[in-house]
């Protein structure tokens, strides 16, 4: 082998190596940065005391020690890092830099711009308290093209794939502003205020990966930054709330009633400025909610597993006929979107490397049995078809089950495997990614199709 091959070869393992060691919850990119030297350093020196490119790589990493190890290793080190990266940011030289940096202030900008975004309609004569029905169906693009756009900016993203993400943009302004409706009844105006959010948020994933939107890994970090950014934002929504009763409570005190101005002002540029804020508390300070994130879903796979399996047993040993009507099988479907989460998520903290655990006995317990209660939700689906007819509300959460379904299923199937040594975990990681698109196609269908087949006429 050449020496260019033998370095090619080398560099190709120690990415791999690098990309392995970026997934340990306690080490920070700087600290990969450090490792790195060091890994290098050994290698340098081995291969200088005689072994090829490959042993010095394998001797090296195995005198580095586990990752297990090393990142016990460096959260003991760097045990005080949980407090001071809330605030302080890292500058160019690794250092602890001003909290305001360059990504605050351009995200503190861009949550600003959709504020006033949200706004702008009222300006025009449009205001919420008379014209709910406008905000409703455009919620999702006074927030998202904007941080499509703050990644757009991040990630330098190529202008081509900007004008396609604008343009995506623009016919999703279209479709929610100009598309037929059907009578009252058959309407299926709140499908589209439900799905078209689903469908743009593609579009911020494909911005937020940067180019890596191909590769498994890529869609899997955007996997990791929605579980992430909606913790941040449920807290950020919890001090929002506690901020807003304080505040009326000092203005009660003189007499002086904000009610107004919370449900004009505050409440609306409050909710679309927060995810902006919320992302870029995820990508600064990534490592403190992701020591979170992983707890709360191991926390909670087991009850929701728990939760469903009760379900089930009570159904089968009360022998009763399970009557969901609409509102019910609403939360129904919602409980599996819950689940489909914590599978995500599960899968996007764990290490693909690790063996079988108990903890995923428990996901595969409660994959069958969403499994299960999915295809209870199927039957009382159908039935409500055969009973009423079809609606844009029936074939749309008929549409969605079945996608679930097959989800559900494949999943159950590649984790068995895994379980039972028959296929790697990876395989699960990709088909889950994989899969993210077809939730965004049917939404898509939904936004565009079902207005014009269910029109009125």
């Amino acid at each position: 082998m050449s020496e260019l091959n033998r370095d090619a070869a080398l560099e190709d393992q120690i990415a791999q190596w690098r990309a392995f060691i970026r997934r340990r919850q306690a080490i920070h990119a700087v600290d990969v940065a450090e490792l790195e030297d060091h890994l290098r350093e050994q290698v340098a020196g081995l291969v200088a005391g005689g072994l090829s490119s490959d042993e010095a790589f394998l001797v090296a990493v195995k005198r580095m020690g586990s990752m297990d190890s090393l990142s016990r290793e460096f959260a003991r080190e760097h045990s005080d890092r949980l407090w001071k990266q809330l605030v302080t940011a890292p500058s160019e030289t690794g250092g602890a830099g001003p909290w305001i940096d360059t990504q605050a202030l351009v995200a503190v900008g861009v949550a600003v711009a959709a504020a006033v975004a949200i706004k702008v309609p009222a300006f025009l004569g449009f205001p919420i308290d008379a014209h709910p029905a406008f905000y409703v169906r455009n919620l999702s693009l006074f927030v998202l093209p904007f941080l499509a756009g703050y990644f757009a900016w991040k990630r330098r993203l190529a202008p081509s794939t900007v004008r396609w993400l604008g343009l995506a943009f623009v016919v999703a302004a279209v479709l929610a502003n100009v598309a037929p409706f059907a009578p009252t009844g058959k309407n299926p105006d709140p499908l589209q205020a439900l799905h078209l959010p689903i469908a743009l948020w593609l579009a911020v994933g494909i911005a937020y990966a940067g180019g890596r939107w191909s590769e498994v890994s890529g869609r899997m970090d955007f996997i990791r930054f929605t579980g992430e950014l909606f913790i941040y934002y449920v807290l950020i929504a919890l001090g929002g709330g506690v901020l807003t009763a304080f505040m009326a409570l000092t203005f009660q005190s003189i007499g002086i009633k904000v009610e107004h101005f919370f449900q004009s002002w505050l409440l609306p540029c409050g909710a679309v400025g927060a995810v902006v804020i919320a992302s870029w508390l995820v990508e600064a300070k990534q490592s403190v909610i992701e020591n979170m994130a992983p707890v709360l879903t191991r926390l909670f796979t087991p009850l929701f597993a728990l939760m469903l399996l009760a379900f089930l047993g009570t159904l089968l040993w009360s022998g009763r006929a399970v009557t969901i009507d609409r509102d019910l099988l609403i939360g129904f479907d919602l409980l599996l979107v819950v689940v489909l989460g914590l599978l995500l998520y599960s899968v996007s903290a764990r290490d693909s490397s690790a063996p079988p655990g108990v903890f995923d006995g428990m996901q595969v317990a409660l994959l069958i049995s969403a499994l299960i209660a999915d295809v209870v939700a199927l039957w009382c689906i159908g039935a409500r078809i055969g009973e009423f007819g079809f609606t844009p509300n029936r074939v749309a959460a008929l549409g969605e089950n079945l996608i679930l379904l097959v989800n559900l299923a494949w999943s159950t199937v590649l984790y068995l495997r895994f379980l039972t040594g028959r296929g790697p975990f990876a395989r699960l990681e990709k088909w889950q990614t994989d899969y993210l698109p077809v939730y965004a196609g049917w939404a898509a269908m939904v936004v565009v199709v079902f207005p014009l087949v269910f029109r009125k006429g």
